[in-house]
């Protein structure tokens, strides 16, 4: 089983959407016995709110189903050891990741966009409010991931 631990800044729109796209694509190729997935924050700000409402209205435009009783959490020392790939949503989440978790010998911390061949931010909608974009941004690089897998 591959674990895989989506991480934003709060937890409640980029790695929360990641959470739901990757399963939704998992799901679809029949894989949800394969994989194991959850996310996470680099702060604790938002710790214990839910999903921001823009991302749930993005998701559901997209037929990409959530769980309401998500709640933000902040990523652990301990979540290390639990998971295979820690992906981070912005090069801003991996300098914060290592005050959490301060070495990577095993390589799983990894840029969501380096999938797709690009090492660039995934789009942050809590600043833009394009949240379209960063589902874009989201779904690329959750299919690359897979096409990884899958071949």
């Amino acid at each position: 089983m591959i674990r895989i631990l989506f991480v934003c800044h709060g937890n409640i729109c980029r790695s929360a959407m990641a959470e739901y796209i990757m399963k939704a694509l998992v799901k679809s190729r029949g894989l949800e016995n394969d994989y194991f997935i959850e996310s996470a924050a680099v702060s604790d700000e938002e710790t214990g709110d839910p999903i921001y409402p823009p991302a749930k209205r993005c998701l559901t435009q997209h037929g990409v189903p959530f769980d309401n009783y998500k709640r933000a959490r902040k990523i652990t020392f301990s979540d290390y050891a639990k998971f295979d790939r820690i992906i981070c949503m912005d090069s801003s989440n991996l300098r914060l990741i290592r005050r959490i978790i301060p070495s990577d010998p095993d390589g799983k911390i990894h840029l969501m966009m380096s999938y797709t061949g690009r090492s660039r931010d995934v789009a942050d909608p809590w600043y833009t409010g394009d949240f379209e974009t960063t589902f874009q941004d989201i779904l690329e690089g959750c299919e690359a991931m897979l096409a990884l897998r899958l071949e």
